[in-house]
């Protein structure tokens, strides 16, 4: 008897799952949400909103996976390779989403071949925030600063390769300085060391950054996206206030294992997107810094697939790498 090939033996288990998959009720058990980031982020925040609306209707538990480590990569690859019956779901960024396969070219995985798009969350608005140690108010007194202490300004982010630590070297590249990068294993270690002023600066979601600004723990230096935020209507952006052109806003969005059946996606995205359309959860949302989205698989995989050709060009241009 011929033996049939490792590949096609792959295939065979993967189809045979997904039908399986459709032949039971969805879900069956516990649901789990792969946050590849360390509890406390801004991700992971957003993933317990959804887990915790989701329980009920599910009558199963839906709960946060935090697998964080290599920027994303890890908990990126466990989604992965899970089995493809809608019971893992990857809550990911732009950074791990779009952006990683630019900067780890031998990652086992590859997000936009081995996870199937469901939805884009959230469009997450990013703050330059610093620790009140920093004389610096303001971009251009930064600029000036770095321009005078060249390499002994630090900012900190959540992993080599994410919207933190992709904020802070568009700036380098942008206004011609040099702010020394500090990775973490998440924006939660990264606010931890800040708020001690182990380091001077980040910029990272305001779902993460409010509490600390209006507590007057950190200042807010400038927003990042191309607006003034409502949350924030007396800091400029970026680009108003001494670097025109610059821009970012990060994303948040769920994908699931390739092979899942295309009506469990379906079936999952009309669940997350009726909670994103509760109002209070909207209200919650948006008063965290994030404009709620909720479109289609269809919709979400061609904003990854412009994303990641954005930040291709970015990466490349400004000559950024992962440590």
């Amino acid at each position: 008897m011929k033996c049939l090939p490792a590949q096609a033996i792959l295939a065979l288990i993967t189809v045979l799952g997904a039908a399986a998959a459709l032949a039971q009720p969805f879900p069956a058990r516990t649901v789990r949400i792969v946050v590849p980031f360390p509890p406390g982020g801004g991700v992971d925040i957003v993933g317990r909103i959804l887990g915790q609306r989701l329980t009920e209707p599910y009558g199963q538990q839906v709960i946060v996976d935090n697998r964080a480590g290599a920027a994303g990569v890890i908990g990126t690859e466990i989604a992965a390779r899970a089995a493809p019956d809608g019971h893992t779901w990857l809550l990911g960024t732009m950074g791990n989403l779009a952006v990683n396969r630019h900067l780890y070219p031998k990652m086992a995985v590859d997000p936009q071949r081995d996870l199937a798009p469901v939805t884009e969350v959230v469009a997450v608005h990013f703050v330059m925030v610093a620790h009140p140690s920093l004389p610096a108010k303001n971009v251009k007194e930064l600029i000036a600063l770095a321009r005078a202490r060249p390499g002994e300004i630090t900012f900190s982010s959540s992993g080599a390769g994410g919207a933190p630590h992709l904020a802070g070297e568009l700036f380098n590249s942008m206004a011609q300085v040099k702010l020394t990068h500090v990775p973490y294993k998440g924006s939660g270690p990264s606010f931890i060391d800040l708020l001690a002023g182990q380091v001077s600066l980040t910029s990272d979601s305001m779902v993460q950054a409010l509490p600390y600004i209006r507590g007057g723990k950190l200042k807010a230096i400038a927003v990042l996206g191309p607006n003034r935020s409502p949350q924030l209507p007396d800091v400029p952006t970026v680009a108003e206030s001494g670097l025109p052109g610059y821009e970012l806003t990060n994303w948040f969005g769920l994908a699931v294992p390739s092979g899942t059946p295309r009506e469990l996606v379906a079936r999952i995205n009309a669940d997350v997107v009726k909670v994103l359309q509760q109002k209070d959860v909207r209200d919650r949302l948006v008063e965290m810094g994030t404009d709620v989205i909720g479109n289609s698989p269809q919709e979400f995989g061609a904003f990854i697939a412009s994303e990641s050709a954005k930040w291709a060009r970015v990466i490349r241009e400004a000559n950024i790498r992962a440590e």
